[in-house]
């Protein structure tokens, strides 16, 4: 399974079987979470065979149930930890789903000190991830329409108007989708399109832009066939 791939068929999925992920498993996905970790200054972290933060009435409000693994988004404070967490920690969900698991991103419904006691001192704790074999698979969700986040259109190129369908199968908080995505053509000869994200105030926003980031970037990179560290447009922030 491509990650283009996986980011069609991963659904949230609140409710688990209790079958076990297997060793290999957890070696791929704790080797890459090391990697990710390094490479995005975040902390990518699992708790395999842990009850303990999904039980209770915060779990029981959530809809959670069965959940015994979770991946754990932390880190030192810092300007744009947040969206680091998303985008890199959504990449770890992805390859989860390539290896056959289900997953749900946690903001609130858990139980987030128990958590935080086991970080270091000087970490802050962005979000848990349940992961896990669901008893389904989960379902689509209601989403805005491609106008509404974006300017795609008939004179926008193809890999845009996928990246925007990609970006709205993201989990985002509360299913918001609060963000916007514009296109606009190069300035000069030569130069590369440009993709400006306009992220809009909501709870964990900033979350929010990582995830639909990796997705916009996955989404553009395969239908434009360019290979897995390039892509056909530079983001701006203006």
């Amino acid at each position: 399974m491509k990650l283009n791939e996986a980011i069609a068929r991963r659904h949230s999925v609140r409710s688990y079987t209790d079958q076990s992920v297997g060793g290999a498993v957890r070696l791929q996905l704790e080797a890459l979470a090391q990697e990710l970790s390094q490479a995005g200054g975040v902390s990518l972290s699992f708790r395999w065979d842990e009850p303990r933060a999904f039980s209770g009435g915060l779990a029981h409000y959530g809809k959670f149930s069965g959940v015994e693994n979770y991946l754990v988004l932390s880190g030192r404070k810092r300007p744009g930890l947040e969206r680091a967490a998303g985008y890199f920690g959504e990449r770890l969900v992805l390859e989860a789903q390539r290896l056959g698991l289900n997953s749900c991103w946690v903001a609130m419904t858990a139980r987030r000190r128990l958590v935080r006691s086991t970080l270091p001192a000087q970490e802050r704790l962005v979000m848990l991830v349940a992961l896990g074999h669901g008893k389904t698979a989960g379902a689509e969700r209601r989403s805005k329409t491609v106008a509404q986040v974006s300017n795609a259109g008939s004179g926008t190129p193809a890999w845009f108007d996928r990246a925007v369908e990609a970006a709205l199968l993201a989990p985002t908080s509360m299913n918001q989708q609060r963000f916007h995505l514009e296109y606009r053509d190069p300035v000069s000869a030569g130069a590369l399109p440009t993709v400006r994200f306009k992220r809009k105030l909501g709870p964990y926003s900033a979350v929010d832009e990582g995830i639909v980031r990796l997705h916009v970037e996955i989404a553009a990179r395969v239908e434009a066939g360019l290979p897995a560290d390039v892509l056909p447009f530079v983001w701006t922030e203006r």
